[in-house]
């Protein structure tokens, strides 16, 4: 019998990061990473607390570990600059060095749609992942610079990283931007375990569910990764823009 892979989860306090906790503690053995404080319940007993601007808080994490699925950020498009610095630039480091000192092989790095968000702001549609990136906000630039940084990684020390553009994560869409970007949860944990377990050295990938109304390709995510998207926003249209839109 196969053993189980032991997964590193940074931000699982965060709606993305507590999700994918609850969603995939059966199929992992987790270790969850808080910014300051443990729930009362998490959903494992293997946690731990770390600033991740902090090299030296968060190394000790990396020990035992098989993958990092790295959420842990600020997530604002109006977060300031000090604070990009901080969390996303610096702490996006010290969560790939920490793993490549401590052999991990594998990263999931949770990248952002902001990365292209300028493409959406002028309406350029389908947008491709080989297109060149504008970010439409300083969160969007920390988190180009993570791809960046995932891909000197892999080229110079030959981890396996994954960076998954995520989409709008609700539990359903709210409107009509929600209809082409929605993320479902079991999508979301889906599309990051066929990241864990994909063979791919390096790769950048939309995740977001199979709305009939997306502008963003998912082509290599399906053909790649293996993804198969269970939700489709659309069931939600006629709640939200009305009857026959």
């Amino acid at each position: 019998m196969t053993a189980r892979k032991k997964v590193l989860i940074t931000g699982a306090a965060g709606r993305i990061g507590s999700s994918l906790a609850e969603r995939l503690k059966d199929q992992y053995d987790l270790r969850l990473h808080y910014h300051q404080t443990i729930p009362e319940h998490p959903p494992v007993a293997d946690t731990w607390i770390a600033d991740i601007s902090r090299f030296d808080e968060i190394a000790p994490a990396m020990n035992g570990i098989d993958a990092v699925v790295h959420m842990a950020a600020d997530p604002s498009t109006r977060a300031p600059w000090e604070s990009v610095l901080e969390r996303n630039i610096i702490g996006t480091y010290n969560v790939f060095e920490a793993a490549r000192q401590a052999g991990v092989p594998k990263i999931v790095f949770a990248s952002t749609n902001h990365v292209m968000g300028m493409y959406d702001r002028d309406r350029q549609w389908p947008i491709y992942t080989h297109q060149p990136v504008r970010p439409d906000s300083l969160y969007g630039v920390s988190k180009a610079f993570g791809e960046v940084l995932a891909r000197y990684y892999v080229d110079q020390y030959g981890l396996s990283i994954i960076c998954l553009r995520i989409g709008w994560f609700l539990e359903r869409p709210r409107d009509e931007i929600g209809l082409w970007m929605w993320l479902s949860p079991r999508d979301c944990a889906q599309v990051v375990a066929r990241a864990i377990e994909s063979p791919l050295s390096f790769g950048i990938f939309y995740a977001i569910s199979r709305n009939s109304r997306r502008h963003w390709d998912i082509t290599n995510t399906i053909e790649l990764l293996g993804y198969r998207p269970e939700d489709d926003a659309e069931i939600y249209a006629a709640e939200i823009l009305g009857p026959g839109v």
